[in-house]
């Protein structure tokens, strides 16, 4: 039996929907144009408080759409879409606010993440991989959740002290549902991103159906992001220190394109050298035929990812990291990497400012801190400038697991999604889960 799971979508005081068909609750039948508030600590619906709202679709047909839906919060393509749905809507409260649900299939899920993450248009082979790595990442985040609540030992993505700030984010952040429909878990933009090219979705998630990555008999804890930047990270660098040894070290091209040995990117001299250039691999791609796979509308507003450049004026950044982390560094006068992971991604970073100095990482609050969104990735050097510092960078997001940009090239050559899982999850078998 295929597994059902809940999304969490929206995150308002007050929120406006619309049921297309027929969603039965608590007796009586509904349809049209609806909203639902927050009120002493329930919802207000239909001239009624409860402590929760389920609104199940009469027939498999019924859809609804949420007004006015957040997508990529806190990145620089955010903006609010009307979306369309399928499933049952649940509404329930958490911080003083109404929090809209989605509850439906696995299977389901898939073929809108799938069109969500990616173009629908992407090659089928492309389109298998990452069907098979987003179910993997979803089953296996139930499971660490559910062996979290187990141990009933309290998990923490966050240490500070007077010298360092150490914070990763992950899907532990929820506990209301199962995950959320941002970029923080997996983008999930119902029927609205799933109506395009949907024939070639739904054959990858057919295909692929109940396939997970495992390794030893495990569930892969299977990551992606857009472009690593030519070499893949290791996991333990940008969340929690556990080493998975199907998520380590790799070049992403083909043996013969770069000398062996391969550069030791952890080190400063070797990061640098590779951050500078734009040594071949498969994400080191323009061609916009394959790109395309891989970018919806809002990414196109990012054209370079597999190397950049970000320059800021000394007061500027000042004032930036003052504001996106909230401590007040006074003047920087430094930025200086102290470690780097697998990618060349800078796991610390030593601030040095007029008022005092921190050392911050992991790879995504810096990327915070260095940004009014998030930095493309921790994959840079600095040089200071007359009047600032200019940061060179490398690659698209955190770097672990599948590069979207990559794989949509390898699946452009001719590779099949076995092939691909093969090149990014080192020592994994694909295993028929359900």
């Amino acid at each position: 039996m295929t597994p059902t799971l809940s999304v969490g979508i929206l995150f308002q005081p007050q929120i406006s929907f619309v049921l297309e068909g027929f969603f039965h609750f608590s007796g009586k039948n509904y349809s049209g144009a609806q909203n639902v508030s927050y009120q002493e600590g329930l919802i207000a619906f239909d001239g009624q408080l409860h402590p929760k709202i389920t609104l199940t679709p009469v027939s498999e047909s019924d859809t609804f759409v949420l007004k006015e839906v957040v997508m990529g919060i806190g990145f620089h393509w955010e903006q609010k879409e009307d979306m369309r749905f399928g499933g049952k809507l649940e509404f329930i409260v958490e911080d003083d606010k109404v929090v809209a649900i989605n509850i439906l299939s696995i299977d389901d899920y898939l073929i809108s993440v799938i069109s969500s993450e990616m173009s629908a248009t992407s090659a089928l082979e492309l389109l298998k991989a990452h069907t098979v790595i987003s179910r993997s990442w979803l089953l296996s985040q139930i499971e660490k959740q559910q062996a979290i609540e187990i141990s009933e030992v309290k998990y923490s993505s966050e240490y500070r002290t007077d010298c360092a700030w150490i914070r990763w984010w992950d899907r532990e952040d929820h506990a209301n549902f199962t995950v959320c429909a941002d970029d923080h878990c997996q983008r999930y933009q119902g029927m609205t991103r799933a109506s395009s090219s949907l024939e070639t979705v739904i054959q990858a998630v057919r295909e692929t159906c109940g396939e997970v990555l495992t390794y030893l008999g495990a569930i892969c804890d299977a990551r992606y992001a857009k472009c690593c930047g030519g070499f893949f990270e290791e996991f333990q660098n940008c969340w929690e220190p556990v080493a998975y040894p199907y998520l380590t070290k790799g070049y992403d091209g083909k043996g013969e394109d770069i000398p062996l040995p391969l550069p030791d990117l952890s080190q400063e001299a070797a990061a640098e050298v590779w951050i500078r250039s734009a040594p071949p691999a498969f994400c080191n791609v323009q061609d916009q035929t394959i790109l395309s796979q891989v970018l919806n509308h809002y990414d196109w507003e990012t054209t370079h990812f597999y190397r950049w450049r970000v320059s800021y004026t000394t007061e500027g950044v000042s004032k930036l990291i003052h504001r996106r982390t909230g401590i007040d560094f006074g003047t920087i006068l430094e930025l200086t990497p102290l470690e780097r992971g697998t990618s060349g991604r800078i796991v610390r970073l030593k601030v040095v400012g007029s008022k005092q100095t921190l050392v911050i990482g992991k790879e995504l609050l810096i990327r915070k801190a260095l940004s009014e969104s998030h930095l493309y990735s921790s994959a840079f050097v600095v040089d200071k400038t007359d009047d600032g510092f200019l940061l060179t960078g490398a690659g698209w997001g955190h770097g672990v697991g599948l590069c979207q940009i990559g794989a949509a090239v390898m699946a452009a050559q001719g590779y099949d999604y076995r092939a691909i899982l093969a090149h990014y999850f080192n020592g994994s078998q694909l295993t028929k889960h359900y």
